[in-house]
């Protein structure tokens, strides 16, 4: 006798509602096991994509040899530290013909402080000067730089110059998107060279107002204090990224680097010990 097939709904004989949910929860349990595992695959793949593709646009797949700042030789070396010297000697008398003159200015000295002032001026445009010239021969011999190391970050929170503070907002966001490390040195030796210019302009206007007083002159003094303040961090700056900048040029080029700026050192060294002995001859 023929058993009739069982019935859309019905279980086949012998096979309980239990066996048949355990087997269907296995069969899911199993299937998710299997996607899982295929999201682990794709996202490792896709971090391995990703991975390949940051290293080259960082260029970190190169084979160029790098080469450290140890390898410069004696005359080089000294030469590194003769400029940082000076650039730090003309920052030290600029203090010091500030503070001058705003004593001479709240003692109420108006003309001495006003003659101190000017000098303070020219010798704030002379610092320019040697700023301005190195790190325009950064930006000329950059591109026979091999492999450049980064300088630090230049935010706005490490200054106090409101002329500083929105010039470096502009930049911000153009710094996070530029991933190369080339190009990243490339912006912050074009914001120091136009920091420098962007201070001068402004401590020009300041020292402008020199006549007044009263009120007016404690702002004056604190003005005069936030542009130095950023003055003198612009050419820390601008010593270190030179610094770092010559130690990945090669032999050739770095010779050539430092006979471009010798010109411009010698200037402001004979500069200085010319108004040094004028002093003195009139003492």
């Amino acid at each position: 006798m023929e058993r009739n097939p069982p019935l859309p709904g019905m279980l086949p004989a012998g096979v309980r509602a239990g066996d048949l949910q355990e087997y269907n929860w296995h069969g899911v349990s199993l299937g998710a096991k299997l996607v899982q595992a295929m999201y682990w695959v794709m996202g490792g793949a896709i971090l391995w994509g990703v991975g390949i593709l940051l290293r080259r646009v960082l260029g970190l797949g190169g084979t160029t040899p790098r080469r450290s700042s140890a390898c410069l030789n004696p005359e080089q070396e000294s030469f590194c530290e003769a400029m940082a010297n000076e650039i730090e000697s003309q920052s030290l008398i600029l203090s010091v013909s500030l503070n001058e003159a705003l004593e001479e200015l709240e003692a109420g000295n108006i003309e001495n402080a006003s003659e101190l002032l000017d000098l303070a001026e020219a010798q704030w445009l002379r610092l320019g000067e040697i700023l301005s010239a190195v790190l325009r021969n950064v930006t000329e011999y950059l591109p026979l730089a091999h492999i450049v190391i980064p300088v630090r970050a230049i935010v706005p929170g490490q200054f106090r110059s409101h002329v500083m503070v929105d010039y470096l907002r502009l930049h911000e966001l153009v710094d996070q998107f530029l991933f190369r490390t080339k190009l990243r040195f490339h912006l912050q030796i074009r914001i120091l060279r136009q920091a420098v210019e962007i201070l001068t302009a402004d401590f020009h206007r300041a020292q402008a107002k020199k006549n007044l007083g009263g009120r007016l002159f404690q702002n004056l003094r604190d003005r005069l204090d936030r542009d130095y303040h950023d003055f003198d961090l612009i050419a820390k700056k601008t010593i270190l990224a030179c610094g770092k900048f010559t130690g990945w040029l090669p032999q050739s080029a770095a010779a050539s680097f430092f006979l471009a700026l010798r010109p411009t050192l010698d200037h402001s060294v004979r500069s200085t010990v010319r108004a040094k002995s004028e002093t003195v001859t009139v003492h």
